[in-house]
């Protein structure tokens, strides 16, 4: 395939997925389909590299086309889980290392309880060596000293926000980590989809309707235009956990 071919290829996508916005019953299809898929513990499923990743297969796609667009050499991602997040994004800065494209790409994982079971998958794990973990508030200053020190000495820095999902909390990383996203990346808000589902598919948590990454988002936005939101990404993969978080910077 060569260049005009590529093009003409990603043209043809670029109109495909400007239509899915207003086929109302794609969208009605896909809104229930997302709804039953929660409910069942669907996105509990999956692995990477033999470590649990707790997302959506459709998320991660675009997170790695993200990562190939953007070139970051320092990802920032808070709440780590079970690990195989920042495993995925470890090994993606791996390829683009292997391409040529960045050198000595590092991860940071921020989570209050890094359970033991956890640093033990991480630290013995092959991709280690360019993951650095901190344990404590993504928003605590004696943390966030520590990143900047780290990220002093990058060239293009990409973040997902994954930890607290209260709107107090996830718009406090917000305010935060957004002075650190480089132009032309990303910071990303998962599980804006909380404001979307029913009420019966929210449960023992602290976050609901009202209250949830995807209204601080808006709160953000109210008060930041160097970030606008990326729908076209949403529309593509349209299975996302974070319908309205991709926030890029434009400026």
């Amino acid at each position: 395939m060569n260049n005009d071919q590529l093009e003409k290829f990603k043209d043809e996508s670029s109109k495909r997925i400007l239509s899915y916005e207003n086929n109302h019953s794609l969208q009605e299809s896909r809104k229930i389909l997302f709804e039953e898929m929660n409910k069942v513990k669907y996105f509990y499923n999956f692995f990477w590299l033999g470590v649990p990743i707790i997302q959506s297969p459709q998320d991660m796609q675009a997170w790695q086309e993200i990562v190939w667009e953007v070139k970051p050499d320092l990802i920032i991602e808070t709440g780590i889980a079970w690990g195989g997040s920042i495993l995925f994004s470890a090994s993606l800065l791996k390829l683009l290392e292997v391409c040529g494209e960045i050198e000595n790409g590092e991860v940071i994982g921020i989570d209050i309880d890094i359970r033991s079971h956890t640093k033990d998958i991480i630290n013995n794990h092959p991709m280690s060596k360019c993951i650095t973990m901190f344990e404590g508030s993504s928003v605590d200053n004696k943390i966030l000293e520590k990143i900047k020190h780290i990220a002093g000495s990058k060239k293009r820095i990409l973040i997902m926000l994954d930890s607290n999902h209260t709107h107090e909390h996830v718009l406090a990383e917000l305010k935060t980590y957004a002075p650190l996203v480089s132009l032309g990346s990303y910071i990303i808000a998962q599980d804006t989809i909380v404001e979307d589902l029913s009420d019966d598919c929210v449960v023992d948590r602290p976050w609901c309707k009202g209250n949830n990454p995807k209204t601080a988002v808006f709160e953000f936005l109210k008060n930041n235009s160097d970030f606008e939101i990326d729908k076209n990404i949403e529309s593509k993969i349209m299975l996302t956990n974070s319908p309205d978080g991709f926030l890029k910077r434009i400026k």
